[in-house]
């Protein structure tokens, strides 16, 4: 079954959200009227920002957004381009706030020089004592500490101040992951003598202020902000961290329906949007008043996981054989409209060619080999089942569900479908109670080891197949203090190998992020955060 493009009901809901947007409009015309039109970008999202401090408890994406840009980090990663835009290159670091860096021989100190001219917002200078009081908080508050956990960065003491400028970070072991969780957007360098005015015994780290407030030194400084509802960022024309941006003024207006986001952009009364309906996104596109930029979420995937602890998907061949049996082809194109990569029709047998991950898998739909497995796993005439999916990813999973069904019925299983409202689909995650399900997952850092640390092992909510693997367990372990590469692409493969062979979720995709922008829009750049970079977008005359 094939989803088409419902082009002219599509059109007529576009224009219907066109009335409804006035509203929206009136207020960022408003707002934009103390600058130039061609300075100012107008920005519309889906999500809400609903703090300015990273390391706040349950902060959303656009928060993160936010956040990336008004603070700088130590490091960062390089760009390179992809189609109409750019992608963060994760084999490449540079300097961010710090001028250079360096690794000793051994891997276990990085020495940090900041660059001298940097201040923050109000004018003051960055230190190296404000690095420290950063990097610190990082890793004591709960949900930034477990991220650069990953990375062995566990404790202040292994923050040393050398000089005003200079800054050590020593580690127990070389973890490969060091430098780059400091690049992630937790640990973000705040003006600490400003954040520490405002932190009390009970809240030495300041997160109540912060969360409100900004302490920050990035390209952009918040001059509005109203929780849930608009962000005004004007350009902090003394930053020193890269090339001062192109925008004056950034307005980033929350529009929660996305054919009036589509609505707007097309009218031309807003620049930017990401994460509209791809229906819309292929609309817009077809129609050529906007510019798409295109580009595959590569530290992201969709999956079809199995409880590989509750049977029958204990059974390995049972496994097998409903990746042999999913009409993948067909599923790509009714729930994407093929707006990703494809992870699954790999034809190697022994290893991969590469040890990147995700990468495409060995299975293709082949009913014939789904029934043989079916037998030899003792299940002839089939079985029944529940198929779960998140009701909040219905626009995706709905026609997954309804292929899996049909496909699996051809086999002998007989799939009952089950859509789980948002709030309880993590719950029954977490408590491992899901036999059969589908659900998307990303990881800011790509590398393959930490990929099979966070989503193939562990009691977490995050392995999703609640596989159990020790020779794999053993690898990841390794993996992340191996320092030649070439040792640690050969346990890369393997443990691809193993995801492979044992198959507790089956890999089906990477959505591709969309970002729809007037044509006059350059540079736009996909980030591990999936959140919109003003400081590389430029207009073109």
């Amino acid at each position: 079954m094939l989803h088409t493009r419902p082009r002219g009901r599509l059109r007529a809901r576009l224009i219907a959200a066109a009335a409804s947007a006035a509203l929206t409009l009136t207020a960022i015309a408003g707002a934009a009227q103390a600058q130039s039109r061609e300075e100012t970008l107008r920005v519309v999202t889906g999500g809400q920002v609903n703090t300015l401090d990273a390391g706040m408890q349950g902060i959303t994406r656009d928060g993160f957004g936010l956040n990336w840009n008004i603070y700088d980090r130590l490091v960062s990663w390089d760009r390179k381009k992809f189609g109409d835009g750019y992608i963060y290159d994760f084999d490449h670091m540079k300097g961010e706030l710090a001028e250079s860096f360096t690794i000793s021989d051994d891997g276990l100190t990085i020495t940090f020089k900041l660059r001298p001219d940097a201040t923050f917002h109000d004018g003051s200078p960055v230190t190296a004592e404000d690095v420290k009081w950063s990097l610190d908080r990082a890793v004591s508050l709960k949900g930034p500490g477990a991220q650069m956990a990953t990375g062995s960065l566990k404790s202040p003491d292994q923050f040393k101040i050398i000089d005003a400028h200079t800054i050590q970070v020593t580690l127990d072991k070389p973890d490969r992951l060091a430098v780059p969780n400091l690049a992630v957007v937790f640990p973000v360098i705040l003006n600490s003598k400003l954040a520490r005015e405002h932190a009390t015994a009970e809240d030495p780290w300041a997160t109540e202020w912060l969360k409100e407030n900004q302490a920050s030194g990035g390209a952009y400084k918040v001059s509005t902000f109203k929780a849930g509802q608009q962000v005004v960022l004007e350009r902090f024309d003394d930053w020193k961290s890269g090339p001062l941006p192109y925008f004056k003024r950034i307005i980033v207006q929350t529009v929660p329906e996305a054919s009036t986001r589509a609505s707007l952009i097309e009218r031309g009364d807003a620049d930017l949007s990401i994460d509209l309906q791809a229906s819309d996104v292929l609309a817009l596109k077809d129609r050529g008043a906007v510019k798409v930029v295109s580009i595959p979420q590569v530290n992201a995937f969709q999956m079809i996981a199995f409880n590989t602890r509750m049977a029958p998907f204990d059974n390995v061949k049972v496994r097998q054989a409903i990746a042999h049996a999913l009409p993948f082809d067909d599923m790509f194109t009714a729930a994407l409209y093929r707006r990703g990569a494809p992870l699954w029709g790999a034809t190697w047998k022994d290893l991969p060619d590469t040890g990147k991950f995700p990468q495409r898998l060995p299975y293709s739909t082949n009913l014939d080999k789904a029934k043989g497995l079916l037998a030899e796993a003792g299940f002839p005439d089939g079985f029944k089942t529940t198929f779960s999916f998140n009701v909040g990813s219905a626009a995706t999973s709905e026609p997954i569900a309804a292929l899996i069904k049909e496909s699996l019925g051809k086999i002998g299983i007989d799939v009952t479908v089950e859509k789980v409202p948002d709030a309880q689909m993590g719950t029954l995650i977490s408590e491992k109670k899901l036999p059969f399900f589908t659900e998307s997952a990303i990881a800011w850092l790509p590398s393959a080891d930490y990929f099979f640390r966070v989503f193939f092992q562990g009691e977490t909510r995050w392995n999703y197949g609640s596989f159990v693997n020790e020779e794999l367990a053993e690898l990841t372990a390794k993996a992340r203090y191996e320092r030649d590469p070439a040792a640690y692409e050969a346990a890369a493969k393997r443990m691809v190998k193993i995801a492979a062979d044992e198959v507790p979720v089956v890999m089906l995709w990477q959505p591709a992020l969309d970002a729809v922008m007037a044509r006059n829009i350059d540079g736009f750049t996909y980030w591990f955060h999936r959140q919109t970079d003003y400081r590389s977008l430029t207009r073109t005359k």
